[in-house]
């Protein structure tokens, strides 16, 4: 029940003695600050190096080398060319596979061109499953389907820096046709990738086919050049990826033990190095900002002890007329704890405040696109975690002072000056 003459004694307690109040709360008030803020700083850093990766954290990609190893009878040092048939034997045997995306190039040393306007770009042909393992933002029109590699369409999707540099303003890419070493080709779609800022700019310079057009029209046959790969949820991409490298050794007579004849990229273990570094830095930040608040747990403590010191002769009448060391305790608790969650309240919501505060500046600013601290952020459960153990410290606080308020002697205390 609420009892309005403890709530009254309480703040009389805390006005009587303000600066003592303050500097013993400035404790709390500055670990939950300290912690709000490095775990924000450290989910700004974490975000700001996800949103510079152009692929998905759990991509994979493997390609041909030569062989190192002789296998029955074929020579070491053979180049292995993956085919399409490959494709569907991978398909077939990994089923651990959410996208598989073969892709082929141009290579460099020619120009595309459109009326009189010309330049050199990459020009990749590839899967309707690309964007599942390469992500980017379509912003007009489509990218790559299943029609266009049945067909073999001749359609291709445009980087964002091949509109500006092919089409003037007032032009609408869409429909219209690239000429592509001699081949004229239907812009479809157009698109902007994801990543740093660098990333972007490069990949704007890029151009997608149908994978079997590109096949078709420049005489490349059935060869694939290499596999971008997207496991599924909850399988690790080292499995997968060793796999894949067992289905292809079997596909072209590779021996088992030849770790040199297809090479791979696995971005889930290099994502996983700087994810290690990103749970060091939050555990950091809850050990130091924990090591403030206990300090400053027991200067409550202290002054709870002061408190009782000098509130003996009140205890004690208390106890003369009649209440119960219950009652002293949980008078005592209570306003260790109403000190702690009002200070650890304001520090809270000062650190959030800051966190936010710095959030909106990096977008009004525009630094959050690109960088390697973006989107600073403070997770609910955390606010909730913190005032949770706010509450638990600071009755923790106030057992000792209110064990000994309730063992006062009120014959003894009445006496006491």
């Amino acid at each position: 029940m609420f009892d309005l003459d403890k709530w009254s004694e309480i703040y009389a307690s805390v006005k009587k003695h303000k600066l003592r109040t303050f500097l013993t709360c400035f404790g709390v008030f500055w670990g939950i600050f300290m912690l709000v803020v490095m775990l924000g700083a450290s989910k700004g850093f974490e975000n700001g190096v996800k949103s510079t990766l152009d692929v998905a954290p759990n991509a994979i990609f493997v390609w041909s080398q030569k062989t190192s190893i002789p296998y029955k009878g074929l020579k070491v040092g053979r180049f292995v060319r993956m085919k399409n048939g490959d494709i569907e034997a991978i398909r077939r045997e990994v089923p651990e596979i959410e996208a598989l995306s073969p892709r082929n190039n141009l290579g460099a040393g020619f120009t595309v061109e459109r009326k009189n306007k010309n330049a050199s770009y990459d020009v990749f042909g590839d899967y309707p499953t690309l964007p599942k393992v390469e992500p980017i933002h379509i912003l007009e029109g489509r990218f790559i389907n299943q029609s266009d590699i049945d067909e073999r369409r001749k359609t291709i999707v445009i980087g964002e820096t091949v509109e500006k540099e092919l089409f003037t303003k007032d032009e609408k890419p869409l429909g219209q046709y690239i000429k592509i070493k001699g081949v004229f080709f239907q812009v479809v779609g157009i698109f902007r990738a994801t990543g740093g800022a660098q990333d972007v700019e490069q990949k704007g310079k890029t151009i997608y086919m149908p994978h079997s057009t590109m096949q078709l029209t420049y005489n490349q046959g059935q060869d694939v050049y290499w596999f971008g790969i997207l496991p599924k949820k909850g399988v690790k991409a080292s499995i997968v990826e060793e796999k894949v490298k067992e289905v292809l050794r079997r596909q072209h007579s590779v021996s088992p033990d030849d770790l040199k004849a297809f090479g791979s990229a696995n971005v889930e273990e290099e994502f996983g190095k700087a994810q290690n570094l990103f749970d060091g830095i939050a555990t950091l930040s809850w050990f130091v900002s924990i090591g403030s608040i206990l300090a400053g747990i027991i200067g409550v403590s202290n002054i709870m002890l002061i408190t009782v010191k000098e509130r003996t002769k009140e205890i004690g009448v208390r106890k003369a007329l009649g209440a119960t060391p219950a009652s002293i305790i949980s008078l005592i608790i209570q306003e260790a704890v109403v000190i702690t969650l009002v200070a650890g309240y304001l520090g809270l919501m000062a650190g959030v405040g800051l966190v936010e505060g710095i959030n909106m500046l990096l977008k009004a600013t525009g630094a959050d696109q690109g960088g390697f601290f973006a989107n600073p952020e403070v997770n609910t459960s955390v606010a909730v975690t913190s005032l949770i153990m706010l509450v638990f410290v600071g009755a923790l606080a106030g057992l000792i002072p209110a064990l000994k308020a309730a063992n006062v002697n009120p014959v003894v205390a009445l006496k006491d000056e």
